[in-house]
């Protein structure tokens, strides 16, 4: 969908998944330093958003996610995966219950799919399952904002900040009073930053929990059986993930920044050495330059120089082997 606040000054519109909202309004950095700040927001109302009312929400729910939800206090924010029945990563939700309905944010265009799965295992548990991103936009104040969210909103509170569910004709009245708006690329690249896995940049088809970090964030191991449990299990107590997250400086010196899925190789192996990771997301931040979360294999030496394509990076330990 695409956001009315793409009329605001400076906009540059976003591409690929996130398009329907500002990549930037101008200044990329300033937007980031203020969001570090406390001040301003991010306009999310590209994400999907999914509602579950009814007596058995939560139980339900509990069921099918990676979460402990059953006893979730109203108003404490979470997240939840979905896994294949090999425990593969699926789908990731961003919940909160406000004592009737429980609201998560997905990634856009996830919720169609997201639907249809909840919908198929309902039977005969008391819920409703409904998409609401036609009339709810997410809104994202940074940690530390004084600003006041609207009675209307539901509020999701979380370390990183707050997580606003607004009723979509009340997204432009918000911003006049909440601003400076800050793009969706200094959102990201503070997500970088924090090491904060999302799914599609983090995630490929065989991505599993333990690789990201979200063991213990989004899955929860001493819960009851839910799809692809089984692979959770026997990886943490059996196992190691074959991949883990890291963190890079990339160099500074060069002028573009390695995509998403650029091939990793170690730096002493050459161009030509063989791949053992892939890029994930990369970013320019206002502080620590030129950044990236990427994937590489779980045998990369923790001090080993990297190379993501033509550019040389120094790890950070996210995942420990």
């Amino acid at each position: 969908m695409k956001s009315p606040l793409l009329s605001l000054p400076g906009a540059v519109p976003a591409e690929g998944v996130d398009e329907g909202v500002a990549a930037h309004y101008g200044d990329l950095f300033r937007e980031q330093r203020a969001l570090a700040d406390g001040t301003g927001f991010v306009d999310l109302s590209h994400r999907g958003v999914v509602t579950v009312t009814g007596d058995d929400r939560l139980s339900w729910l509990h069921l099918l996610l990676t979460q402990h939800v059953s006893d979730l206090p109203t108003g404490q924010a979470t997240e939840a995966l979905i896994l294949s029945a090999n425990g593969h990563i699926e789908h990731a939700l961003y919940l909160v219950d406000d004592g009737t309905t429980v609201w998560a944010h997905v990634e856009p265009g996830s919720q169609e799919a997201l639907i249809a799965y909840l919908e198929s295992m309902k039977f005969f548990y008391r819920v409703e399952v409904a998409d609401r991103t036609a009339d709810t936009a997410v809104v994202h104040l940074p940690a530390g904002s004084i600003a006041q969210a609207p009675a209307s909103a539901v509020v999701r509170e979380t370390p990183y900040g707050r997580d606003l569910f607004l009723p979509r004709e009340e997204l432009e009245a918000f911003a006049d009073q909440a601003g400076p708006a800050a793009g969706i690329l200094a959102h990201e690249a503070l997500r970088v930053e924090q090491h904060r896995p999302r799914l599609g940049f983090e995630t490929d088809h065989r991505t599993i929990p333990h690789e990201l970090g979200w063991i213990g964030t989004a899955v929860h191991l001493q819960k009851g059986c839910y799809r692809g449990q089984e692979t959770v299990a026997r990886v943490q107590n059996l196992g190691k993930p074959p991949r883990r997250l890291v963190f890079l400086h990339l160099d500074g010196s060069e002028v573009h920044l390695p995509p998403n899925g650029a091939e990793i190789r170690l730096a002493d192996d050459g161009p030509d050495g063989r791949k053992v990771g892939f890029v994930t997301t990369s970013a320019r931040h206002h502080e620590l330059g030129p950044v990236a979360l990427a994937l590489v294999k779980r045998n990369v030496p923790v001090d080993a120089r990297l190379m993501a394509e033509d550019t040389a990076a120094a790890q950070e330990t996210v995942v420990e082997p």
